[in-house]
């Protein structure tokens, strides 16, 4: 019989998936298929139960439940060494004693490839290491160190690379830049990457889909763009970005839309964005999305007024205005520096407007503030 580690490609599938410790249930009954070739994210906050599925996938923790595919190749209780999976950690785990060729060889040789130097320089080339092939790690910066532990787990062919929080270490610039190399070596390597982080934009700059998940399960998966403009909980809409939701009861329908009052003024929810059952409704809307301005100058689309600014914020591209509401509530307007809006001070009077389609709405008896504390975690 063929070993996993070199037979198996094709779909990961999990199959009811439970991993408890106790009385304590970390991942619950999930089933997930992640396409060959994709470069699939597990985003979500810290105990969630994201690091506990990288760990069943990769044979670190053998699932209480549930089954583990890799195309037709069950590897549920396979040991680590016999699945075709490699991890990259957050802290790079190079051998500091070898150099950056035989760091990348290693592999290979414990699988007993006889000539590697072919390999290896291609993979360097991949990463545009090849010319620190002779130094040790302890000679290179965290993002280069990054790299070479990622040409280390590529030069294997796995048919699965498991990436967990690999760029949290790194300054907030190179973590930018190794985000958008991570994407296009994946793609240049065409092997699935299933990555795990708490972090949004690493999240939605690298991955074609992206899996929420809260307490053990996934709360929706989609892609970036999908799980940014259509959340379907206000734990999404909270989580992935910052969203400005607001409690309305659903007055009336007529054709494609909903008269939503809130706090007695009315605006207007198109009936394929609503996500709520009943009358009771989380009027959601995207903080980029609102226009701001004097009461006298904005009158289209959906509009809120008496608000008044309690703070502004300047941040380069764009100016963040907290906006206190008659009911008590701030809502968050981002309004870009392109000049075509004079700035606006604290105490200000304003009004809110957007477009209609910007709107969504989520089910009423939901928190508010679900995921809102937990978007920046580190």
């Amino acid at each position: 019989m063929a070993d996993a580690s070199t037979s198996s490609h094709g779909d990961l599938k999990l199959t009811r998936i439970t991993k408890s410790f106790g009385d304590f249930t970390a991942v619950d009954d999930m089933t997930l298929t992640i396409p060959q070739g994709s470069f699939f994210a597990l985003l979500g906050p810290s105990g969630c139960g994201k690091t506990t599925t990288l760990r069943m996938i990769a044979g670190l923790e053998e699932p209480t439940a549930g089954s583990i595919h890799i195309g037709d190749t069950d590897i549920t209780t396979k040991k680590p060494y016999q699945r075709p999976v490699n991890t990259v950690f957050q802290n790079y785990a190079l051998f500091p004693h070898l150099s950056i060729f035989e760091n990348v060889a290693f592999g290979l040789r414990r699988r007993g490839v006889k000539d590697v130097k072919e390999q290896v320089e291609k993979v360097l080339k991949l990463v545009e290491l090849p010319h620190f092939a002779d130094r040790k790690p302890t000679q290179l910066s965290g993002g280069q160190q990054q790299r070479i532990a990622l040409a280390r787990a590529i030069v294997n062919r796995p048919a699965l690379l498991l990436l967990d929080e690999p760029l949290g270490a790194l300054d907030l610039k190179l973590r930018r830049q190794m985000q958008i190399e991570l994407k296009w070596i994946q793609t240049e390597v065409g092997l699935t990457f299933v990555h795990v982080t708490h972090d949004q934009e690493e999240a939605m700059t690298m991955a074609d889909t992206i899996a929420v998940m809260n307490e053990g399960r996934i709360e929706q998966m989609g892609s970036p763009a999908e799980l940014y403009e259509s959340p379907c909980t206000a734990f999404v809409a909270n989580f992935l970005g910052q969203s400005n939701l607001i409690r309305g009861k659903i007055e009336s329908s007529d054709g494609e839309s909903s008269v939503v009052q809130v706090n007695g003024q009315k605006i207007s929810l198109l009936k394929s964005r609503n996500r709520s059952s009943t009358s009771s409704v989380l009027i959601g809307i995207r903080p980029e999305k609102i226009r701001i301005g004097l009461p006298e100058g904005l009158t289209s689309g959906n509009t809120l007024t008496g608000g008044i600014v309690s703070d502004v914020s300047f941040v380069g591209v764009s100016t963040q205005y907290v906006v206190e509401m008659p009911w008590k509530q701030d809502l968050m307007v981002f309004e870009q520096n392109d000049g075509g809006t004079p700035t606006l001070r604290a105490g200000d009077p304003v009004t809110l407007s957007w477009n209609e389609p910007f709107t969504f709405g989520l089910d009423g008896s939901e928190d508010v503030n679900a995921g809102a504390e937990m978007d920046g975690e580190a």
